[in-house]
This record gives structure tokens, C-alpha cells and sequence, in this order.
């Protein structure tokens, strides 16, 4: 392959032969003849000038330029066919090994390995010499063998080494899934593969039988929905919603009657179609949408809300604590105390604790409802309060954030008090690191959980902040000058701020995915949170979708990956439903089913 190769590179520039002939002089201590400029290219004239200068020098006797000049003239003769026509500007010829000419050896593992392709006819002494290398080759030991062959690679060339290399490549792979079990590892064979994403485990159930047998059973259908429903809240609560979780998370049966790998198989392509068109509703607007009207007696209005999958728990303008069924939408429980409206509350599986305009902060067992509790410490309205690990905090219309400590319901004590703000503290929240207000003197402030210390103060809003909630590094923001705002807590900085409400923008949250406001306008806004912290992301892009159905002002909502639920000066509350929207679930009966990226059985 060399050799042909040397040839074509000769014969693209003159023929060998000329080049022998100007070579010649040279190699016998005589002067070379100068070649006309016009024949050579300057690459090959600067080749020729640097052995007129080196080639003077060497003494070559005539019989070493005869055995030289005979054997180029062979290697001429012997590669003839592979040069006609050197001289001409097509390009060289590709050569094709004739049919058959490659041979194929079949390896321990399965697979074939190329053979380097028979050049010449073995000759017979060689054959012997070859038989008798082998056998003492056979007669050394192991380590002996390898010291051999060490030896014996390194003195071969580069060209040699890249075919040893090709035949060892497919000798040194192993299909370990297939070996394993064989050895009676299945668990290792199944652990490994268990690993494997939707589209990885589709294709490596493709490889062959025994692949795709380790793959049954070792049900890892099962163990790849499992695992999602552990590590991701949306496949969590689409196993709650749709009934499939009962199956997971549980040893097989020794009678067999749990459902084979095949019917995990087939549930998942269903589930991923439930994620997209969850996020398909999200985008579009689509939803179902039940309403609940609270029918207050005297004032109306929903100040304040949280809710789980099994109830609703809401603080009305009438100074009462109601408790719906969610499934029912019935009012099970009225919680009364207070002699003001109930401007905030959260629960938990103990307690529900409860803000008023009354100035004071109650609990409440969640199951009994029997008042547990009572804090009389602010002197105005109690605006918000947030609770979490033993430690409390509450802020209120007096300008004061109240920071208290959680041993019992029943043994609350007050650890610390903020004063900063100048006017009324609108809301509060905090994790193990800070503690976030908002006020109505247009500022956000930073605290220290832990020492209670201010750390700073973050600027930007015109007009009173109304609404909060931080995590992570980010804090959401809403205000009466009708914008939201996103914030960097390490560093005080405004990353976006987010223009289309056109009133008071009353509550916000925000998941990993999207931000839902609700504002004095009548509107829920949907937003593209990830967009949102993407500079680049254009500001008319944002908003996602805008829902109107409240006759008055939205006051308080929550959201989860398939709802939201949000309360109003309607003296309603409104569950806006993603996953089982009426018009999309008639319109998927009639279309054809989608096809996915993954490959089906």
C-alpha cells in the first residue's frame, strides 16, 4: 500500500523514470542535469536544490547504485498497472480488492473480525517455520507468551500496528448483559440497564433476545416510572391523579398477579402524553374550570387560601376559617374566633394558624378545629405570617416583623422583632438563610434567619409592594405601580421586570417552570419563568396566557404542575383545572393517536 501510494505521488508530478535519471548523477558523485523550472513545481525545486547540496557528499559505490537502480526498476515493473497514465491530471484510481479477497474470523464473543487481506501466496518454508513457532509459542506460559509478543509488536512499523490493532478491537469487546446472567448475575445485568433513560432502554431492548429478556424481567419499566415518580413532583402527581401509582412500589407477588413489564411498557408512552398535553393546556389557556361560592352573610370576599388533594382551606372578609372538600366542593368545617377578617393563614398536617385585622394570630388543630392558640403582640392588622421547622414569622400594618419560635402548638414565644420598614409590611418570607419583606414604602428588605441582622435593602418598585415569595436566590415580586419584578437576593439586582396588569398586582407564585400573578384587574396572568431570567427572551414573549373568569379582584391563588386555585372579592374560589380539560379530552377521541420518538414493540 506504501509502495503504490509512493508511486502515484511520483507520477503526479513526472514520471519515475525522470526522475531516476536526474537522481542518478547524484548518487554517483556527478553533477546533476538541471531540470527545466517549467517541469517541476517549486515544492519539488526546492526538494531538488536541498539534494544537490546534501547529495555531494555521499560516497556510494556503483554496485550499491546498481542494486538500487535494479530494485526501483522492479518495484516499476511490479507496479506498473497501478500507474498507467501518471502523467496525466486525472486523479488516482481507487483500488477495489477483488470479491472474497478479505477474510472474516469469528470471535469467543460472537463477533467478527476483519483479517488483513491476503497480499501473496504463503510459501511452503514459511509455513513451516510458521508451525514451528507456534509450537513453542504453545510451550511457554502465559507470562512468557506476552513478554514474546511485547517484543515481537515492538519491532514492527506504525502501518503494522494499526492492523494488529484492528484485529484485537473486536476481540477485546464483551457483551457483559449477555454474560452476566450466564454466570448467574442477572441482579448486576438488570442493576446496570436499570439506569437507562425511555429511549436508551427501547433501543437496548432491540439488541437481541437475551437483552431484551434481562429487560422483562427485571420489570425495568417499573423501576424508570418509579424512579421518576420519586424524583419529579409532575410523574408524582399524575400516579396520585390517575390511578397508576397503585401499582408501583411493590415486591412482585409470588402468584404472579401483579402487571407484567409490558403493561409498564404501555403505560409509559400514556403518561408522556399526559405531560405534554398538560403543557400544551398550560400555554393554550385550556382548562376545566369549577367554582365555588363561599356565600358570606355580611361582607364578601376571599382573603386568603391554601389547599392539598383532599381539601381547601380559606379565610373569608367575614371573619370566618372555612374548610372545603375538594372532591365535593361542600363546606365540611366553619372555624370562628376572629373579630376581623382573616387576612392570612397556613396549615400543616397539626395546625392551621390564622392572621386578622383583629391583631391577633390564633391556631387551630387542622382535624378538630378547636382553637388551640392565641398571640396578642402587633397592634395593627396581622397582613401575613409564614411557619416552617419550630420558627414563625408574621409582619402586619404596625411597620414590625414579629419572629417567633415553634415548640408546640401551644408554647409559641416571641424571639425577636424587625423594625425598618416605613410603612406597612405587606408580606414576608424566609428559608434557613433570609428572611424577605415587602412593604409599602416601595422597598424589599433582607434580613439574617439565623442572627435576625438586616443584611440589605433591594430598590427598584415606584409605587408599595403587595405580594412575595422567594427561593433559592430569587425573589418574585408584585406592586401597586402594576409590575413584577425578579430579583437576585445574593447581589440586590433587578433581573427583569415583567409589564402588562393593569391594576394592583395582589399575589404571586412561581414553580420552576412558570410565575401565576393575580391582580386588582380581574386577571390571572400565566408567565415563562425560564424565559423570564433569559436576557436575551423578548419582553412581549413572556406572558404566556391570560385568564379571566373573576368578576372582581383576585386576592389570594396557589398552583401546583396541573392547577390553580384562586380566591376573590367575588366571594368566590375558582379550581382552574390543566390535565382534564373537557374540549381536549373529546377532541384526542376523534384525532389519531400521536406517535413519539421512542420505538414500540
Amino acid at each position: 500500500m506504501r509502495g503504490a501510494a509512493a508511486g502515484r505521488s511520483w507520477g503526479a508530478r513526472g514520471s519515475a523514470g525522470s526522475r531516476l535519471r536526474w537522481l542518478r548523477p547524484a548518487l554517483s558523485g556527478g553533477a546533476a542535469p538541471a531540470r527545466p523550472r517549467s517541469a517541476m513545481d517549486p515544492a519539488e525545486a526546492v526538494l531538488q536544490e536541498k539534494a544537490l547540496k546534501f547529495m555531494p557528499r555521499i560516497h556510494m559505490p556503483k554496485d550499491g547504485f546498481q542494486l538500487i537502480s535494479s530494485g526501483y526498476q522492479a518495484w516499476l515493473k511490479q507496479n506498473s498497472s497501478e500507474r498507467e497514465d501518471c502523467n496525466n491530471d486525472e486523479p488516482p484510481r481507487k483500488i477495489i480488492p477483488e470479491k472474497n479477497s478479505l477474510r472474516q474470523t469469528k470471535l469467543a464473543n460472537g463477533t467478527s473480525s476483519m483479517i488483513v487481506p491476503k497480499q501473496r501466496k504463503l510459501s511452503a518454508s514459511y509455513e513451516k517455520e510458521k508451525e514451528l513457532c507456534v509450537k513453542y509459542f504453545e510451550q511457554w506460559s502465559e507470562s512468557d507468551q506476552v513478554e514474546f509478543v511485547e517484543h515481537l509488536i515492538s519491532q514492527m512499523c506504525h502501518y503494522q500496528h494499526g492492523h494488529i490493532n484492528s484485529y484485537l478491537k473486536p476481540m477485546l469487546q464483551r457483551d457483559f448483559i449477555t454474560a452476566l446472567p450466564a454466570r448467574g448475575l442477572d441482579h448486576i445485568a438488570e442493576n446496570i440497564l436499570s439506569y437507562l433513560d425511555a429511549k436508551s432502554l427501547c433501543a437496548a431492548e432491540l439488541v437481541c433476545k437475551e437483552w431484551y429478556r434481562v429487560t422483562s424481567d427485571g420489570m425495568l419499566w417499573k423501576k424508570l416510572i418509579e424512579r421518576m415518580v420519586r424524583t419529579d413532583s409532575l410523574w408524582r402527581g399524575l400516579s396520585e391523579r390517575r390511578g397508576w401509582g397503585q401499582y408501583l412500589f411493590k415486591n412482585k407477588p409470588p402468584d404472579g398477579t401483579a402487571p407484567p413489564n409490558s403493561f409498564y411498557r404501555a403505560l409509559y408512552p400514556k403518561i408522556i402524553q399526559d405531560i405534554e398535553t398538560i403543557e400544551s393546556n398550560w400555554r393554550c389557556g385550556r382548562h376545566s374550570l369549577q367554582r365555588i361560592h363561599c356565600r358570606s352573610e355580611t361582607s364578601k370576599g376571599v382573603y386568603c387560601l391554601q389547599y392539598d388533594d383532599q381539601k381547601i382551606v380559606s379565610g373569608l372578609r367575614d371573619n370566618t376559617i372555612k374548610i372545603w372538600d375538594k372532591n365535593t366542593l361542600e363546606c365540611k368545617r366553619i372555624l370562628t374566633g376572629h373579630t376581623g377578617s382573616v387576612l392570612c393563614l397556613q396549615y400543616d398536617e397539626r395546625v392551621i394558624i390564622t392572621g386578622s385585622s383583629d391583631s391577633t394570630v390564633r391556631v387551630w388543630d387542622v382535624n378538630a378545629g378547636e382553637m388551640l392558640n392565641t398571640l396578642i403582640h402587633h397592634c395593627e392588622a396581622v397582613l401575613h405570617l409564614r411557619f416552617n421547622n419550630g420558627m414563625m414569622v408574621t409582619c402586619s400594618k404596625d411597620r414590625s416583623i414579629a419572629v417567633w419560635d415553634m415548640a408546640s402548638p401551644t408554647d409559641i414565644t416571641l424571639r425577636r422583632v424587625l423594625v425598618g420598614h416605613r410603612a406597612a409590611v405587606n408580606v414576608v418570607d424566609f428559608d434557613d438563610k433570609y428572611i424577605v419583606s415587602a412593604s409599602g414604602d416601595r422597598t424589599i428588605k433582607v434580613w439574617n434567619t439565623s442572627t435576625c441582622e438586616f443584611v440589605r435593602t433591594l430598590n427598584g418598585h415606584k409605587r408599595g409592594i403587595a405580594c412575595l415569595q422567594y427561593r433559592d436566590r430569587l425573589v418574585v415580586s408584585g406592586s401597586s405601580d402594576n409590575t413584577i419584578r425578579l430579583w437576585d437576593i445574593e447581589c440586590g439586582a433587578c433581573l427583569r421586570v415583567l409589564e402588562g396588569h393593569e391594576e394592583l398586582v395582589r399575589c404571586i407564585r412561581f414553580d420552576n417552570k412558570r410565575i401565576v400573578s393575580g391582580a386588582y384587574d380581574g386577571k390571572i396572568k400565566v408567565w415563562d419563568l425560564v424565559a423570564a431570567l433569559d436576557p436575551r427572551a423578548p419582553a412581549g414573549t413572556l406572558c404566556l396566557r391570560t385568564l379571566v373568569e373573576h368578576s372582581g379582584r383576585v386576592f389570594r391563588l396557589q398552583f401546583d404542575e396541573f392547577q390553580i386555585v384562586s380566591s376573590s372579592h367575588d366571594d368566590t374560589i375558582l379550581i382552574w383545572d390543566f390535565l382534564n380539560d373537557p374540549a381536549a379530552q373529546a377532541e384526542s377521541t376523534r384525532s389519531p393517536s400521536r406517535t413519539y420518538t421512542y420505538i414500540s414493540r
